[in-house]
């Protein structure tokens, strides 16, 4: 019996927390703290090492080896923990700070208690790792001559181009922003993705023969027949880029934008980019409303907040999800609960069950926002929709609003219009089993082939269309 086999009876699941609000607030540092070596080797013996891990094989997305890093991290043995976590997920610096942890929604000791905090086990085996030297360079040994295109470096273009690259394939990331990352570097604050993380693997996947081109959108400044003369294959990571509109009155109203080029302002400011005045999104002094309750508009609750916001309301169309996980989202399933981010920790107003039903201006910009209480019935289909509750109607003051709604699409992409790439009726361009499109040598993946997701489901995309283009190309080359 091993030493350990009761700790998750007897230790209670614990997490870090955060720096003190009032600390926080005043800067863009990363908010979690982290375990002492002794809180991390008592999380880690909680660990019930099942015969069947739920956490490896129904949560994530990866299929890390979860039981198996556990234990070592549990006995201090980093390298060998490190070496098991990188081979399913070797850009693990990202999932250990923004992943909401799907692992740990399918862990078994989380079936009649809390389970284990395995993101925060993961972040210790990477700190290690990266503390101990042993994440350094790795160019593969054998090159081969085919060359790829990566069209996007967010998740899943920096995990396509990372995995291609340790195949031999000499491999070009091609990004439109000015600096490499998408939106691990433009979409995420750094309160809770400090960019030097992300710089220190860039710099690590130059040095293992990554070429990286900044400041070009092809499509538009490289013709797509252009790229095909010039590489075996192409891979299309360009994201989610299309948000979701609010199509009511006064939406066209100053002082009304949607959330991401709102973060992308506050990330490009913090990395000490000039915003012009003319095109400022800042919160300083105003009331601001978040429409959209998820990960985004929580971001956009924390930076407005450290920006000096008066005031800050979010509100999200859907009920307030339970305290506990829901019978509809039975083990070992994503739980359907109530969560609570760093953000909401820090201020504002939270509302559930509320649908904005207009927007009122003075002078031409925002200036109040009238909503509605909302409960969800089924129509005549079973499908649950909302409806206005007769006599909800209220209306709050405002002169900034966050359209938080999530994404439609992959939107326009030149690329994909001059290939004439088949597409849904989402408008996402079809893909087969190995993630190539109807244009032979042509591949597509994460969220721009899937749709607005999880960041660890963009890295496993990523490496899933890497394997699909690796096939490809040595048939071709056979």
């Amino acid at each position: 019996m091993s030493e350990h086999d009761r700790a998750f009876m007897e230790i209670p699941r614990k997490d870090p927390g955060y720096r003190r609000r009032e600390l926080r607030l005043k800067d863009w540092r990363a908010v979690e703290r982290q375990f002492t070596a002794e809180e991390l080797r008592d999380q880690a013996a909680r660990c019930m090492d099942c015969g069947i891990p739920f956490c490896h094989g129904c949560g994530c997305p990866l299929e890390n080896i979860i039981p198996e890093f556990n234990e070592l991290a549990f006995r201090g043995r980093w390298a060998e923990a490190w070496e098991i976590l990188a081979s399913t997920d070797p850009l693990a610096e990202f999932t250990a700070l923004v992943c909401p942890a799907p692992c740990e929604g399918a862990c078994v000791a989380g079936l009649h208690g809390n389970p284990v905090s395995i993101r925060q086990v993961e972040r210790m085996v990477v700190d290690q790792a990266f503390q101990e030297g042993l994440v350094r360079p790795q160019p593969p040994a054998v090159r081969r001559p085919e060359r790829v295109a990566v069209i996007g470096s967010g998740p899943a273009g920096l995990a396509t181009a990372w995995w291609l690259n340790r195949r031999g394939y000499w491999v070009t990331v091609f990004e439109t922003a000015s600096k490499p990352g998408g939106i691990l570097r433009y979409g995420i604050p750094d309160f809770k993705l400090e960019k030097r993380i992300l710089d220190r693997r860039l710099q690590l996947m130059q040095a293992e023969g990554i070429v990286f081109e900044t400041g070009v959108n092809v499509g538009r400044d490289l013709s797509a027949r252009y790229v095909h003369s010039r590489f075996e294959a192409t891979v299309l990571t360009g994201g989610a880029r299309q948000p979701r509109d609010l199509p009511v009155p006064g939406r066209e109203l100053d002082g009304v934008h949607f959330a991401m080029p709102y973060l992308t302002q506050q990330n490009r400011r913090v990395d000490n980019e000039v915003i012009p005045e003319a095109e400022s999104i800042f919160a300083r002094n105003r009331t601001v409303t978040i429409i959209g309750g998820g990960d985004t508009g929580a971001d956009c609750l924390g930076t407005a907040l450290r920006q000096g916001a008066q005031h800050v309301y979010q509100f999200e169309i859907m009920p307030q999800p339970p305290p506990d996980r829901s019978p509809a989202t039975p083990w070992p399933e994503w739980p359907n609960k109530m969560r609570e981010s760093s953000s909401h920790q820090e201020g504002g107003e939270r509302r559930w069950s509320v649908m904005t039903k207009r927007l009122e201006g003075r002078d031409g910009r925002v200036a109040r926002l009238h909503a509605c209480e909302v409960s969800w019935e089924a129509d005549a289909s079973g499908r649950a929709v909302p409806r206005e509750i007769p006599g909800s109607d209220f209306a709050v003051d405002t002169d900034l609003v966050l359209l938080a709604l999530g994404f439609t699409g992959p939107g326009r992409n030149c690329y994909v219009e001059e290939l004439q790439l088949e597409r849904d009726d989402r408008g996402i361009p079809r893909r087969d089993d190995n993630h190539m499109t109807s244009e032979p040598g042509v591949f597509i993946a994460g969220d721009m082939a899937q749709g607005a997701s999880l960041i660890v489901r963009a890295l496993a995309d990523g490496a899933h269309a890497a394997r699909g283009v690796d096939a490809y190309l040595r048939r071709r080359g056979a």
